[in-house]
């Protein structure tokens, strides 16, 4: 059965970087389950998938555009150490919730200098250019449910987190 838009795909995949690191890998896991053409996983690999079998290995590389977006230093930001009230040990590497004028926004601390926090809101993968190596383990047609949420749902019934 090819993939086609609406099917509920479980795949293996490993994610390198241009040096050929590896940056994520669902390996010693449990498939990554989602729903084709939902928005589930990024457009650059979503599209590289459909018509493919269970089985079939797909070495797919997706630019940033069809990734996680160009890095945009706009959302690179300098905040004073006091904005985080409350929290004792600040470290590289934290995450927050920052409230902006657009809604809330994920960053991670990038820096601490001093009493100066520097936040980046960039998704981690921004701006690089992803290799992806998909195994595809399973297909099959999406539940009404599952269409009516917008994504699979794992073995057992549907878990929201």
């Amino acid at each position: 059965m090819a993939i086609q838009k609406d099917d509920v795909v479980g795949m293996h995949y490993t994610l390198k970087d241009d040096s050929g690191k590896t940056l994520e890998t669902s390996k010693g896991q449990d498939p990554m389950i989602f729903l084709q053409g939902a928005g589930n996983i990024i457009d650059g690999l979503d599209a590289a998938l459909l018509g493919k079998e269970v089985g079939d290995k797909v070495d797919v590389t997706v630019e940033p555009e069809d990734g996680y977006g160009e890095r945009d230093d706009a959302l690179i930001q300098d905040v004073p150490r006091s904005d985080f009230e409350g929290i004792e040990d600040l470290e590289v590497g934290m995450r927050f919730q920052a409230e902006t004028d657009n809604g809330p926004l994920p960053v991670r601390i990038t820096a601490i200098e001093g009493d100066t926090v520097t936040v980046d809101g960039n998704h981690e993968l921004a701006g690089i250019r992803l290799h992806f190596s998909v195994s595809i383990e399973s297909v099959r047609v999406a539940t009404i449910e599952e269409l009516e949420h917008g994504h699979a749902h794992g073995p057992g019934g549907h878990h929201h987190h």
